[in-house]
């Protein structure tokens, strides 16, 4: 009777409804868990669901107010058990997210794994940080992509 935590855990955040977890929430469970732990949970519908949330939310928690004049293109490749991308445009006070590759040239490309993505996004990792440890590697404009977390509101766990 070996207690299976990984499987329970994936079992827990399988059954969440992500739309109805708030970002400070997510930021907690996020911090509780282990990238191992984070990279097992990611697989299959329950990382198709947690990546379409936490893009889905972009929008929601952009900062225009930072951005003000900004416009890039960036350009999020998450590898895993397959790599997903996404991009986001920044233009005129706004986001807007799309999955998939456009054919435009991003000012940024962020690549990184399911458990960086995650901790990033839930304020739980540092860009620079990342990057020095070669945990999130940057084409193109590093300068935006180090200070790309100061667009968004970021609940802190």
């Amino acid at each position: 009777m070996g207690d299976n935590s990984s499987g329970n855990l994936t079992d827990e955040l399988a059954g969440l409804d992500f739309a109805a977890v708030s970002p400070e929430e997510f930021a907690r469970i996020v911090k509780g868990l282990s990238a191992k732990q984070l990279g097992e949970v990611m697989h299959g519908d329950l990382r198709t669901r947690v990546l379409g949330e936490v893009f889905g939310r972009m929008r929601q928690q952009f900062r225009p107010e930072a951005a003000g004049g900004l416009k890039a293109l960036i350009r999020w490749k998450i590898t895993g058990e397959s790599e997903e991308v996404y991009e986001t445009s920044i233009a005129d006070g706004t986001c807007t997210v799309s999955p998939g590759r456009s054919d435009a040239e991003p000012r940024t490309t962020l690549v990184m794994g399911d458990a960086e993505f995650l901790k990033l996004v839930s304020g739980n990792g540092n860009p620079v940080t990342m990057f020095m440890m070669r945990k999130l590697k940057v084409a193109g404009d590093v300068g935006l992509a180090s200070g790309l977390t100061r667009y968004f509101d970021i609940p802190k766990a």
